[in-house]
């Protein structure tokens, strides 16, 4: 691979730093984003040629890998390596160039969609993967709704441009109007599907070629004079360069340039097109993340946000996830650092209990591969192992009591009681089913009247991944079954009423597992009713996981 060209990353990352104060050279060469898409428009594809270039991996993974072709790395439960999809985000830290990429990839199904929705909370920019031939898909505009809220500046990428595709301005028109947002070409496509050959890199006046014979090599790029360059003759055919020179002169007439401070506003998404199973394309991405990419940004936090640049450490929990090593009973904590210099062995305050917390073992993640982490920065994701102590929502400081906020659980739309096969094994069930709460996988309801529990999930795959994750974990193989309830909401308001509430309904009445009241209901009647009839009480369908 040619080396990267360092001094103008460089360049531009002081650039970046010239409107604001500079943060400090470690924190400011951190680049921390998510990778978003609908299913199977290529995400995970893209995850694996990230890291090989990166040179975190030495041959890039396939999704659907057959024989003795290597899996890839963000997918790592069997579950996802059986079905081909993912099912839980995964971190990834590398080195690119000058740059500290961490990388998160993220499930594209809608059913675990909830696991998206928190990641990106611990994220400072968002790549949105599109399907060449399809477009802007129903998922696709969901996550894009969530990076909205967040004011998350996009990076787009277009996929498999090496299959049949839609027109170009086709693609970029549908983002522009489904998703409300401008859109600049940082590449044009050079012919589709068969006639693929390549990309015209517009930032930077240059020929991106496609080597179709080894997908794991770099494009060669070609050095031109615009586009009326003669070199141009020898490399594309007549009709495709007419329709290149044609296409790129509207484009420039039609859409914006690339307006820096527009994408960090998250209003202007400047798209990239290509092949990333054929490693096309890829580096030009990351180039991109690279030069116009967010350092780590301030997080929303109580009663102050935090910043980056701040000296002391503080930190908050997005995902816990258990099990990621199966020869363990292990629980690892992910912690987004959003501020100070963190080395190992530090003494963090537990600012919900707290309590002190050494930080002995921390690792750094290569999806289900880690590394003993010596220091990390803000920006970076690093995994904490406990056993319990720590979940979603949680805060680290150096003593400050910070609170991180915005950290949503949305109400299940889908709820299903739950037992054991063995009923001898009814509190292994439940230890496994706590569990599984903290981790944010299900939502897991203890009802006030009778025994058993009673399961939430957002889609109904996510029942299928538990009862696949209860038997390989805890050998416990388990059933579930139809609820009369279909929907659950938390209850909040004033405690006298709270207890009146409860002490009326308790055919209704549950508690999640952090002890709190939830309502289940039947039917939108029930709500009406509770609302009608108790004025000071509140019935949410999410609950702000801040604790």
């Amino acid at each position: 691979m040619p080396p990267l060209p360092a001094a103008g990353y460089i360049a531009a990352m002081l650039d970046h730093a010239s409107n604001a104060p500079a943060l400090p050279p470690e924190i400011a060469r951190r680049r921390t984003f998510a990778i978003i898409s609908h299913p199977d428009a290529g995400k995970t594809t893209l995850t694996e040629k990230f890291l090989l270039y990166g040179g975190a991996i030495q041959m890039a993974g396939q999704v659907r890998a057959k024989g003795e072709a290597r899996r890839t790395r963000s997918d790592f439960m069997q579950m996802e390596k059986d079905r081909g999809i993912s099912v839980s985000a995964s971190a990834m830290s590398f080195d690119f160039g000058p740059f500290r990429f961490n990388l998160v990839d993220t499930p594209g199904h809608s059913d675990f969609s909830e696991d998206t929705y928190r990641t990106l909370t611990a994220v400072d920019a968002a790549i949105m993967v599109i399907d060449g031939a399809k477009g802007v898909e129903s998922q696709t505009q969901k996550l894009f709704e969530v990076c909205r809220l967040r004011d998350l500046p996009i990076l787009t990428f277009c996929n498999k441009m090496d299959r049949e595709s839609r027109d170009t301005f086709d693609i970029i028109d549908e983002i522009q109007e489904n998703l409300a947002i401008d859109v600049t070409p940082a590449s044009w496509p050079i012919g589709v599907g068969r006639d693929f050959l390549g990309c015209y890199d517009m930032l930077h006046n240059r020929l991106e070629l496609m080597d179709r014979a080894d997908r794991n090599r770099v494009a060669e790029t070609v050095k031109i004079d615009g586009l009326d360059d003669p070199k141009l003759n020898d490399l594309i055919p007549p009709h495709l360069l007419e329709k290149l020179r044609e296409e790129v002169e509207m484009a420039r007439e039609l859409l914006p340039p690339l307006d820096h401070n527009a994408f960090l506003e998250g209003t202007l998404t400047p798209i990239w097109f290509g092949s990333a199973i054929n490693s096309f394309g890829v580096k030009e991405l990351m180039d991109g993340i690279a030069e116009y990419g967010p350092e780590p940004q301030p997080q929303d936090a109580q009663p102050r946000p935090i910043a980056a640049d701040e000296k002391k450490v503080m930190g908050f929990v997005f995902k816990v996830q258990a099990n990621m090593d199966p020869k363990h009973r292990d629980r690892v904590a992910f912690v987004r650092l959003a501020s100070g210099h963190f080395t190992r062995g530090m003494k963090l305050t537990h600012v919900r209990s707290k309590k002190t917390m050494t930080i002995s073992n921390p690792v750094l993640f290569l999806a289900a591969d880690r590394e003993l982490a010596e220091e990390a920065w803000a920006g970076d994701i690093i995994g904490i192992p406990n056993h319990g102590q720590l979940r979603i929502g949680d805060t680290l400081t150096e003593g400050e009591e910070v609170r991180v906020t915005g950290i949503p659980s949305f109400a299940p739309e889908l709820l299903q009681g739950v037992r054991a096969g063995d009923p001898m094994k009814a509190k292994h069930l439940e230890k496994a089913l706590m569990q599984f709460a903290e981790e944010g996988a299900a939502k897991v309801f203890k009802p006030a009247i009778g025994s058993g529990f009673i399961v939430g999930v957002v889609g109904a795959l996510q029942f299928e991944v538990l009862a696949s994750r209860i038997e390989l974990e805890y050998g416990l193989p388990v059933r579930f079954d139809a609820s009369q309830f279909t929907s659950a909401r938390w209850v909040s308001g004033p405690q006298d009423q709270i207890d009146q509430l409860v002490k009326a309904n308790t055919q209704h009445i549950s508690y999640d597992h952090d002890g709190d009241p939830v309502f289940l209901t039947r039917l939108q009647w029930d709500i009406d009713r509770i609302e009608r009839d108790y004025a000071g009480i509140k019935l949410s369908a999410t609950k702000e996981m801040m604790i």
